[in-house]
């Protein structure tokens, strides 16, 4: 089983990928509108064939990107029932399995936050994806979109609590930067569901929480219930326009040798190299024609040597400290900046010219 949990800083949502080692099949728990990119790097460079997208409920703080990944990858859409949005492939009900590979996903409705939460048990029983129902010593309010404290108490107590103690909680959201828990931990120390604490308790709690509503429900939950489409000004990124790139995990593009080839002097080439390493006879390597010397360690003070309107693209041996390189000019407000894939090692392989070679 591959197995990953990743996070949005704005909204503090956890979204996991899993996926059967063997078949390459994998889904998505809770996806986000903005981390398209990420999610989708992650599956090609992992080389894993999305084949679902699972929300646990109607979320009102973000918009899933189960939408988007259908249209990109072609996985299918699944939801609760009960939920009700428009344009899921699968509406999910209780003691349902998700397959993916020679390993399954049990669902199990756990209502109360919403109508709709669903939470999903790993074969094994050696992990559960409990959304909003179940979080690291808390859980979500039930104030709103049909919440109940009575039914999430049961919920939590009959479908999660439940389960063995050594499985372990992943969350949909943290807020303190805690990531995993374990059932025995949740059932002896979660303040509000743990412990001694009755229905009564429970709820007596929720009912006086007095919270303000998520900044962004307005528009969340409407966009959740169409399972993310794009719609007005709520648009995934435009892909850059000036060549054709790939998006590394890293959080940076990446250009292939024969597409800069091609792109010829449209692009400022920067070499973050040292000085020493460019020289005529200092590195076998030699270096790219025309491109500028610019070494990583002084690129922060000399970033306005370089055309703001023309592209930048990164090189160095490998790829390593230039992809360093993109990532910083990016911060510094260049936006159109891309690393050479592979370094001029791979430029070299694949045939590519250069000046200054030592052999």
């Amino acid at each position: 089983m591959i197995f990953r949990q990743l996070f949005d800083t704005t909204s503090s949502t956890y979204t996991y990928l899993l996926a059967d080692r063997d078949s390459g099949e994998a889904v998505l728990i809770d996806p986000v509108f903005e981390q398209l990119r990420r999610d989708t790097t992650l599956l090609r460079e992992l080389g894993l064939r999305l084949v679902a997208t699972l929300d646990t409920h109607v979320h009102a703080d973000h918009v899933t990107a189960a939408w988007l990944l259908r249209e990109r990858l072609g996985s299918r859409i699944a939801v609760a029932a009960v939920a009700g949005a428009a344009g899921t492939d699968l509406a999910l009900r209780h003691g349902e399995r998700i397959s993916l590979g020679t390993r399954w996903l049990e669902v199990r409705a756990t209502p109360g936050h919403t109508d709709g939460c669903l939470s999903y048990v790993l074969d094994d029983r050696s992990m559960v994806f409990t959304g909003d129902a179940l979080l690291i010593r808390g859980c979500g309010r039930t104030d709103f979109q049909q919440g109940s404290p009575q039914r999430l108490y049961r919920s939590v107590h009959e479908q999660l609590l439940s389960l063995p103690d050594d499985c372990a909680i992943y969350p949909g959201h943290d807020y303190r930067g805690l990531s995993v828990s374990s059932v025995a931990e949740e059932r002896r120390l979660n303040p509000r569901l743990g412990g001694d604490a009755s229905e009564g308790d429970f709820t007596g709690h929720m009912l006086n929480l007095a919270l303000p509503h998520p900044k962004q429900m307005a528009v969340a939950v409407p966009a959740n219930l169409q399972c993310g489409r794009p719609e007005g000004e709520r648009q995934p990124p435009a892909d850059p326009d000036w060549a054709s790139l790939t998006w590394a995990f890293g959080g940076y593009w990446e250009v292939q040798p024969a597409v800069l080839e091609d792109l010829g002097p449209l692009v400022q080439v920067v070499d973050v190299r040292e000085a020493s390493e460019v020289g005529e006879h200092a590195d076998a390597l030699g270096h790219i024609a025309g491109s500028i010397n610019l070494p990583l360690g002084e690129l922060p003070a000399r970033v306005a040597e370089l055309d703001a309107a023309r592209p930048v693209v990164t090189v160095c041996r490998s790829g390593a400290r230039s992809a360093q390189a993109a990532v910083l000019l990016q911060k510094a407000g260049l936006s159109r900046v891309a690393n050479l894939a592979g370094g001029l090692l791979r430029w070299r392989g694949q045939g590519h010219p250069v000046v200054g070679s030592g052999d």
